[in-house]
């Protein structure tokens, strides 16, 4: 089932990557469709789960009330991060040869750096060049992704050299 998934949606990518072919590489076109893909859902989800599940409404779990901004964010990242991981393990990086645990713990690691750059970006941005928010997130948003491309391709799914054998002299 996975791999007739995959297939399928590399086949739909590798498709429209062939008009870019000359401009850009397929794990760059791939990389592009798969997290641009996940970030339209992550806030379609977003959207989804503060307007109409949460009703913009606080939620009470525990004796602690979260805004309902939060908790929309919350919820939708619990999606948006396997799926977010699951692309890009077995769409963008898949000649990864490290072991799919210490994958997803490197993820979750440059996916938390990445939550700190927005708000550090966006914070400089916003409060020190006095630049508005809308630009100020798209800015941030450029940032953040050429970060976590080049996070993910050199430390998260990066390709371990195969040990070499030893000459028999």
């Amino acid at each position: 089932m996975l791999s007739t998934v995959r297939h399928i949606i590399l086949g739909i990518i590798d498709f429209f990557h062939k008009p870019f072919a000359r401009f850009i590489s397929k794990q760059n076109f791939r990389y592009l469709a798969c997290g641009g893909g996940n970030t339209v859902l992550d806030i379609i989800l977003y959207a989804v789960f503060y307007n109409f599940v949460l009703h913009k409404q606080p939620v009470h779990v525990f004796g602690i009330t979260i805004a309902a901004y939060i908790a929309a964010f919350i919820m939708s990242f619990c999606i948006s991060f396997p799926n977010g991981f699951l692309l890009s393990k077995y769409i963008v990086f898949q000649e990864s040869n490290l072991r799919g645990r210490i994958q997803l713990f490197r993820y979750a690691v440059l996916v938390s750096m990445c939550i700190l750059l927005n708000y550090v970006f966006l914070k400089i941005f916003i409060e020190w060049c006095h630049i508005y928010p809308t630009p100020s997130k798209v800015l941030t948003t450029i940032i953040v992704a050429v970060f976590s491309y080049i996070s993910q391709r050199n430390f998260t799914f990066k390709v371990k050299p195969a040990p070499v054998a030893e000459e028999i002299i």
